[in-house]
């Protein structure tokens, strides 16, 4: 039995990715059991246990709004902004993280790659900075 089990359409949820949403369908046979839309128009389906169905999560990244707990999550600024060679040579080294639009940071594995490179033609370089050691 899944954290959204009890899931009904038009719940309010909280995407550590994308932030504000809500359930728009819930698929009963199928591995992603809800599709979620997002405030910025983003639709992503999730598994039973608030699962992406893209990017290299292997958590939780999906709660109903009352539960969420944002208190572990970093939402701290960027302290450099990197110039393109240096984005180009820290993910290549796989040390580069991505702001995300919920404004938590992550590891650009992570990220959609279609919101990484939208970012990058808009030279929005302050939206990424080197892997913080933790």
């Amino acid at each position: 039995m899944g954290y959204f089990s009890n899931a009904e359409v038009g719940d309010k949820v909280y995407g550590l990715i994308f932030g504000k949403g809500k359930i728009v369908e819930i698929f009963p046979d199928s591995f992603y059991s809800l599709m979620v839309e997002f405030k910025n128009g983003y639709e992503v389906p999730y598994t039973q246990d608030g699962i992406p169905g893209w990017g290299n999560f292997k958590k939780q990244t999906l709660f109903f709004r009352e539960d969420v707990d944002l208190f572990k999550e970093d939402f701290s600024p960027v302290e450099k902004v990197l110039d393109p060679k240096k984005i180009i040579k820290l993910r290549e080294k796989k040390k580069l993280e991505v702001r995300l639009p919920s404004g938590i940071w992550a590891s650009i594995k992570q990220a959609d790659p279609e919101y990484v490179e939208k970012i990058l033609k808009k030279e929005q370089y302050h939206l990424f900075r080197k892997k913080q050691e933790k």
